[in-house]
């Protein structure tokens, strides 16, 4: 098997304020939810392996689009909302940061017995990912969360993250049983994160004399480990900039939120009624739940749903955010009864603002939009962790 990617994050610290926690937990049920019903539950655990997927993930739930507090706040997000459905979604998350990393053996033992899975080996395998990343990979980068994600076929992804002290960056790894065949021969999937120069990595190919040295002086046959594949680093800049985005799919779906209503498009009928602020969210939503993986390159643009609770690109529009949860929600709800036309309707969105990016050439200053959305924050509700968003001085001056 091999680690399936890696991401490099500034290093962040701070919280997650209570008002975003609820609805980031609401809307990661809901893509959750959407994916298993259209692609399955192994389908879900492939894109958590994603670094840049991931990514987008959490740039769409309103965490800051390039800090390393999106792993540790999707993950209890998802951890929180999915668990008490797992039955139902057949999707199991365990462990967490610090205390509940360890308490991933345990978890992992009940859900073994539960399912009917090698208990054993699931805990064997947890612990030799965190080992690898840990141990093996000697980058500068000490593990301080990991996540164990299992499915009740026994397929799992495993998702953990380090932090170096000294530069202030952390180092998520993924990982994915699908990939994997060996734990010491290139395993990963992807590594996310910044160079900093040579690096000790014994689960490179071209370190195979030196592991064979090793385990012949400690007396046992290695299986074989682990590759770094697919990398994502993040810049250091707070701001979203325009080099960190793909304007032209950017620009066709703020094309599509604000120049065309879903009266003009047979297929969003359903959908009338919304507001193009509210297109445009759901939107980026849509494509985070069917987008294809070359899509995710630049996790920035998913900031433009639901801003950052940093303030960058913009405050997170609550009343926004809302109005994308509770037509998620509907959705999702109408599908499992059988009435999928919303939920159809909501994945037509990305695919129009696919089509649209064919001939479409961006003509919007990237920070007049930008300038724009917070302007116009005070009106969706924005909010971020300094507190709500205020109308502009000269709107003010106009009331008195």
């Amino acid at each position: 098997m091999k680690r399936s990617g890696s991401a490099d994050l500034p290093l962040h610290y701070g919280h997650v304020p209570q008002w975003l926690a609820v609805r980031m937990a609401s809307l990661g049920l809901e893509v959750t939810e959407t994916i298993v019903m259209d692609y399955g539950a192994e389908e879900f655990l492939k894109r958590l392996s994603d670094p840049f997927w991931f990514q987008s993930l959490g740039a769409v739930m309103g965490m800051d689009w390039h800090s390393s507090g999106i792993t540790t706040s999707v993950m209890g997000a998802l951890k929180r909302a999915i668990n008490p459905q797992a039955k139902e979604l057949g999707i199991y998350i365990t462990g967490g940061r610090g205390k509940h990393s360890r308490e991933t053996p345990n978890e992992l033992m009940r859900l073994g017995d539960q399912l009917g899975l090698n208990s054993r080996e699931l805990v064997r395998t947890s612990k030799l990912t965190a080992k690898v990343d840990n141990t093996a990979i000697q980058d500068g980068y000490q593990l301080y969360l990991h996540n164990f994600v299992l499915t009740a076929s026994g397929k799992w992804t495993v998702i953990q993250q380090g932090m170096n002290a000294t530069n202030k960056t952390a180092r998520r790894y993924h990982w994915h049983s699908e990939n994997l065949s060996s734990f010491v021969n290139e395993p990963h999937t992807s590594v996310f994160g910044k160079n900093i120069g040579t690096i000790l990595n014994l689960t490179a190919s071209a370190a195979l004399p030196a592991r064979d040295s090793i385990m012949s002086i400690a007396g046992e046959n290695p299986e074989k480990m682990l590759a770094e594949a697919t990398k994502l680093v993040m810049p250091r800049h707070h701001d979203v900039q325009e080099k960190d985005v793909d304007l032209k799919r950017l620009g066709a779906v703020l094309w599509l939120a604000r120049e065309k209503q879903p009266k003009d498009f047979e297929d969003l009928l359903l959908l009338e009624g919304l507001g193009p602020r509210t297109l445009q969210s759901l939107a980026l939503v849509s494509e985070v739940i069917h987008g294809t993986s070359a899509r995710f390159k630049d996790p920035a643009r998913f900031s433009f749903a639901h801003g950052g609770k940093d303030g960058h690109p913009f405050p997170v529009p609550v009343k926004t955010y809302d109005e994308t949860l509770k037509v998620l929600h509907n959705a999702v709800a109408k599908a499992k009864i059988g009435l999928s036309d919303k939920k159809e309707a909501i994945k037509k969105l990305s695919e129009i603002a696919q089509n649209a990016e064919k001939d479409f050439t961006p003509n919007a200053n990237f920070n007049e939009v930008i300038e724009e959305e917070r302007n116009n924050s005070w009106r969706y509700g924005g909010r971020t962790v300094m507190g709500k968003a205020q109308p502009p001085i000269a709107y003010q001056l106009k009331l008195f």
